[in-house]
């Protein structure tokens, strides 16, 4: 992946996702913004008991970095919901309440917004249709990965916007690696379908499932990247559920420019 730094930010960028200028992405750290305590950094999350003020500072300042877009965020329940934020499809970003939407996988080919996934060791997964000019971002933790929430936003393309999926570029983010997901009532949790995916140690490779079911849906290899970066192993750059508790989230986001 490529590091890059904007506006005192820190974030990650796939590769072959940067080569298109009608995109902006990006996967950002914890460092900078303005968070402070266990929630230090660039904390995007609400309601984990972070200041309201730290965290609209920090959405902010993510926003001038990504070129002052609009961002869209979800109220993410760990199901298979999909929204479709489009100006075909369900384009407010909340409800008359004020409140986001609930689900789990964001798509779009409106230009100017910016479809936010918060993290704190789930994977997003990054879409890009640059045939149609459509993005996906998708919430994959491993509710979502056993109910294949990457397989069916797919489908949700191909059906919104008529994608092909041999067309499809996609990034799998920092998450839980093969070293640290471990599931010790896995029996009772995750489906014997996936035991295949565990270790000795009850550790599952959910990258290897998110690159399975990509190809799965008709992805070609050569078009995924895996960023192979463990958040529990690297909070000093990413928010760790499982290694901190108490701790905010980090913002996986992509968009059409």
């Amino acid at each position: 992946m490529i590091h890059r730094h904007n506006h005192n930010l820190s974030y990650y960028q796939f590769p072959h996702l940067s080569e298109y200028a009608d995109i902006r992405h990006g996967i950002f750290t914890r460092q900078g913004g303005f968070s402070k305590g266990c929630y230090q950094g660039l904390n995007v999350g609400m309601g984990n008991g972070d200041s309201l003020d730290h965290v609209l500072r920090n959405r902010a300042a993510i926003s001038g970095c990504m070129g002052h877009s609009e961002l869209v965020f979800a109220n993410q329940v760990h199901g298979t919901t999909i929204i479709n934020y489009s100006e075909c499809g369900s384009s407010s970003n909340s409800l008359p309440s004020g409140k986001a939407e609930s689900g789990d996988a964001l798509i779009t080919n409106t230009p100017g917004k910016s479809l936010v996934i918060q993290t704190a060791d789930c994977q997003a997964v990054l879409i890009y249709d640059p045939v149609r000019k459509a993005v996906a971002n998708i919430h994959s933790g491993w509710r979502g990965t056993i109910q294949n929430i990457i397989g069916l936003t797919v489908q949700a393309m191909i059906k919104e916007f008529d994608s092909d999926p041999k067309n499809l570029l996609t990034g799998i983010g920092p998450s839980l690696g093969p070293c640290c997901a471990e599931f010790i009532h896995y029996r009772t949790e995750i489906p014997k379908a996936f035991w295949s995916y565990k270790n000795r140690t009850d550790c599952f490779d959910f990258w290897a499932m998110s690159k399975d079911q990509l190809t799965e849906a008709g992805i070609p290899k050569n078009h995924i990247i895996s960023s192979d970066l463990c958040t529990r192993c690297r909070t000093d750059l990413f928010f760790s559920y499982r290694k901190e508790k108490s701790t905010g989230r980090f913002a996986a986001v992509i968009g059409i420019t």
